[in-house]
């Protein structure tokens, strides 16, 4: 390489960095929010945590380490971090060329200005407690309606920006209703709050749909994402297997306002508090969700370790919004996790009876996951009590008989009674309680038996047991600031110590976990979390944009009493929930990604919703709330490639057809083709946030998919049957229950067209119009017309299929 290239690259280089640095010189740089980012991304995965890993034994996670070798504070000049980074040679520069990773002009910018103010380094702020921070005072001081506003105003007005115009009242409640139930508001609804001209018309609208029993499986579908609830095992047959209640408890859960510190507690170790409930047991089913293998030839030993890691992946991700997974085969090399810390919160769950089924289960619909119990519903339970009550009654009558017609008879037994028979209605009871009996369903539940022992894996390699034996505990990083109660008097600690200590904020890590959730509560309402990274708080994630709201938020939650309900009432009664989600050039070219919040989102409904919001608008829609999970139409064949056992898909022939997509099996490896294209999770993994693609594969589902047709046809019969008998009030109608307003004048000239256009060809193709409106099982009337029953499932087709009515504004 020639002298004259490298001076030129160096040139080229330094004048990069001048004008980087003077923009990167409008405001101070802060170490949590602007270095370590580049630092975690660029460099720690040769000199972070991993010693395995760790390259001039030199680490630049740790201050003291960095400033002693490569760093002097206050000159860039002089620091061999720095010297390395600009170097042009290609042996010297780091980022070596190898890593693949390259630093950019600005971050480059960053670490020199970092450096030249003092290269102060700060506490990671995931595992800090919360801390309260005083409300800023903001210059427009009418624009808050809370105190989140204040945080959101005064960052806008320190860069310069107006937050948006308040949404209109029908943008309003269609956000709202869809964010807190998951459905669409009705054209009634829509009406009330419209006529409601009192301060108070959001806050009455937002009681009601945190009181509806829609809302329990609207954040159900959330938390069955990140716990990875599914109907089938997952590995090898992907057999189906009894887990179906435990939905129904989180649905319940969510419904009574079940604070979260009891929702952890009963999930996690519910089996272990004094005297649990049915309903406790069956939360326990959170420890059985993972995918398990029911091949004859599996080892054990194996599966035990991969259940194991399973565990400790989805626990930490959960609670912590950690990635403790990562250092299943070596020590984070982001994060403080440990290889020992991994393994010691896998011995939590060393007591969770699991092995059973390599025994015991086997290729049957559903295969057998013992330990499980019978979960009757209520209706079920009374049914049983009233029906043993009689038979009681009626076998102590019958057992006094004999008496009886000893005494008649003065002693002298008939033939007949020397071959008594038993009465028919003994018989009938008994028949009805062991209907009853068989029809209830089962669930897995968490058994403690005595703890396997654990040990760490080198390199997660579950045939090697040279490691130490480990046990409970937690990573060990968090015990000086975070303790768990009885971890110093010698006993083992166990799920029940885990629980409190997650959920525990004055001693625990509770305050953590609480900035991990109410994040993800504004992720829900808002399209985005305060910090991005919904689950992975650690080194690899983002920083929240605004810290100090996220910690109030997090505290307001503990203080008040983990109230999931309140905090999601709070964020919506903001006036920033409340904005319009149009974007202003401004906002494009100076906030494209919404990061500030001056403006709300708008993004696609996801896959359950809807499906959900087609089948409300059509009048589909079966409401009831729990119950085993539900068969809709799917494309035959679906399953040819499942095996051990074979199957064939048979879809539910009732109005079970019509439940909420929160019911629908959830096959692990063939999920329903509707929710894999409209991006639902296959949940062999927590997943925080699903992603929002936009293929032709979703517009096919909507246009063909059975379950959308026979909705469109639903629909269509409503129309003719509801509105006035022409067809602008009719395009009225279907556009009033669709989108809670009236089409434009555009879209009324289109949709008319279309509508004259369909109209004369199913005149002209009679068979055709049969064809459409017959395929459906919901019933329809015989007088209607079936031409135009087609033409406007045609319409309806096309007004469910609007990106507006897929779309939350």
């Amino acid at each position: 390489m020639s002298w004259n290239f490298l001076a030129t690259s160096a040139f080229l280089l330094m004048a990069s960095l001048l004008l980087t640095s003077q923009a990167v010189a409008e405001k101070p740089i802060d170490f949590n929010r602007d270095v370590r980012p580049i630092l975690s991304d660029k460099c720690f995965f040769c000199h972070g945590p991993d010693p395995t890993h760790r390259e001039a034994d030199l680490r630049l996670d740790v201050e003291k380490d960095a400033k002693d070798y490569a760093i002097v504070p206050g000159k860039p000049e002089a620091s061999d971090v720095f010297q390395r980074i600009i170097s042009t040679d290609a042996d010297e520069k780091m980022p070596p060329e190898k890593s693949g990773k390259k630093l950019s002009s600005k971050e480059i910018a960053i670490l020199k200005k970092w450096i030249e103010q003092g290269a102060d380094y700060a506490p990671y702020w995931a595992y800090l407690k919360p801390k309260r921070h005083p409300i800023p005072d903001v210059r427009l001081e009418n624009w808050p309606r809370n105190w989140i506003d204040n945080f959101l105003l005064a960052r806008l007005e320190e860069e310069g920006l107006n937050p948006s115009r308040d949404a209109d009242k029908v943008t309003l409640i269609r956000r709202v209703t869809f964010d807190l139930t998951g459905l669409p508001p009705t054209p009634e609804d829509v009406a009330a709050f419209l006529a409601d001209k009192g301060p108070n018309a959001l806050e009455k609208v937002v009681d009601r749909l945190l009181a509806s029993d829609h809302y329990g499986e609207r954040m159900a579908v959330y938390w069955l994402d990140l716990v990875r609830y599914a109907d089938t095992v997952g590995y090898h047959g992907d057999q189906d297997h009894n887990i179906s209640p435990y939905r129904d408890y989180v649905i319940n859960a969510f419904n009574a306002n079940m604070k979260f510190d009891r929702f952890t507690r009963e999930q996690l170790a519910g089996d272990l508090l004094p005297n649990p409930t049915l309903e406790q047991r069956v939360a326990t089913g959170y420890n059985r969700l993972l995918q398990t293998s029911h091949e004859g030839g599996v080892q054990p030993k194996e599966y035990l370790a991969i259940y194991a890691a399973d565990r400790v992946r989805n626990v930490s991700s959960v609670w912590m919004g950690a990635t403790v997974g990562c250092a299943q085969c070596h020590d984070h090399k982001y994060d403080p996790y440990s290889l020992e810390d991994f393994y010691s919160l896998a011995s939590f769950f060393a007591d969770v009876d699991e092995a059973q089924h390599f025994k015991r289960g086997t290729n049957s619909l559903p295969t057998a996951r013992p330990p499980e119990i019978p979960v009757p519903t209520p209706q079920q339970q009374k049914q049983l009590q009233h029906l043993r009550d009689r038979l009681a009654a009626l076998e102590k009558q019958a057992e006094r008989q004999p008496e009886v017609d000893k005494d008649s008879e003065g002693g002298k037994n008939s033939e007949k009674d020397d071959q008594p028979k038993e009465p028919v209605e003994l018989k009938r009871l008994r028949k009805q309680i062991a209907n009853i009996e068989k029809s209830i369903r089962k669930t897995m539940i968490t058994v403690s038996i005595k703890p396997r022992e654990m040990r760490i894996l080198p390199r997660g390699n579950w045939l090697d047991d040279s490691g130490p034996v480990v046990t409970p505990a937690v990573p060990k990083f968090l015990t000086g600031t975070f303790t768990v109660p009885g971890e110093n008097n010698g006993e083992r600690l166990t799920r029940l110590q885990l629980a409190n200590w997650l959920i525990d904020a004055d001693n625990g890590a509770g305050g953590l976990t609480s900035r991990v959730m109410v994040n993800r509560f504004w992720y829900l309402l808002f399209g985005m979390g305060i910090s991005r990274s919904l689950d992975d708080f650690g080194g690899q994630g983002e920083p929240p944009v605004h810290p100090e709201l996220l910690d109030n938020l997090a505290i307001e939650f503990v203080e008040n009493r983990w109230d999931i309900k309140q905090i999601l009432k709070t964020i919506v009664l903001s006036r920033a929930y409340q904005q319009s989600s149009l974007v202003s050039d401004e906002l494009r070219q100076r906030d494209p990604d919404n990061r500030l919040y001056a403006r709300q989102s708008r993004h696609r409904l996801p896959a359950e919703m809807v499906r959900d919001n087609a089948l409300a608008i059509s009048g589909l829609l079966n409401r009831t709330i729990g119950g085993p999970s539900v068969k809709p139409y799917q494309p035959a064949g679906y399953y040819r490639h499942l095996n051990f056992p074979q199957r064939r898909y048979a879809p539910h022939k009732d109005n079970r057809q019509w439940r909420r997509g929160v019911y629908v099996h959830w096959q692990r490896q063939f999920l329903h083709p509707m929710l894999k294209a409209f991006d639902a999770p296959t949940r062999e993994e927590c997943t925080a946030e699903r992603p929002r693609s936009n293929t032709p594969l979703a517009a096919l589902a909507l246009l063909n998919d059975p379950t959308f047709v026979e909705a469109a046809r639903v629909f269509a019969t409503r129309i003719l049957q509801d509105a006035e008998p022409k067809d602008a009030a009719r395009l009225d109608f279907a556009f009033q229950r669709a989108l809670s307003r009236k089409p434009d004048d555009v879209e009324r000239k289109i949709l008319t067209a279309h509508l004259l256009r369909t109209r004369a060809e199913y005149t002209q193709d009679s068979d055709a119009a049969r064809a459409l409106t017959g395929i459906g099982l919901a019933p329809m009337n015989d007088d209607v017309d079936v031409v135009e029953l087609a033409t406007w499932t045609a319409i309806a087709r096309a007004v469910l299929n609007l990106n507006e009515t897929n779309t939350r504004n």
